[in-house]
């Protein structure tokens, strides 16, 4: 049912610096910052021949990546993407077999313009997954 990882995603305190360190230490392709209001997310995609990396800084209060870098401080992976070629079917297997989505258990637009899911943590061996529609 997953497809290919679509990128890991890590939280950071300051997204110009982590941005900085990824193209000047380590020389990689680096995009904009793009403030992601629905999600409370500011992010940056960095480039690699198989995958992404996504940075995440807390854009707002409330942002979910504000309360994860309290307990975080210094940031560190917040959750991984695979893909999947029909969210709904997804979405339905999923639940039928005992997994939580996360909200209100319908889609919504994630950072590239797709439909995405994020499955509940302590469903999948503590680690916070997003599914998105390929």
């Amino acid at each position: 049912m997953i497809g290919k990882l679509n990128h890991i995603a890590i939280a950071v305190p300051d997204i110009n610096a982590a941005a900085a360190l990824y193209r000047e230490t380590l020389g990689a392709q680096v995009s904009d910052a793009v403030p992601q209001p629905d999600h409370g997310v500011t992010t940056i995609f960095i480039e690699l021949p198989n995958t992404k990396v996504e940075l995440l800084e807390p854009l707002g209060e409330g942002s979910p990546i504000a309360k994860f870098l309290e307990r975080n401080p210094d940031g560190g992976i917040h959750h991984i993407c695979y893909e999947v070629d029909d969210i709904d079917a997804a979405s339905d297997r999923l639940t039928q077999k005992g997994l939580r989505i996360l909200g209100d258990g319908e889609p919504k637009i994630g950072a590239h313009g797709k439909p995405v899911l994020f499955l509940h943590p302590k469903d999948l061996n503590g680690t916070l997954v997003e599914l998105e529609q390929a």
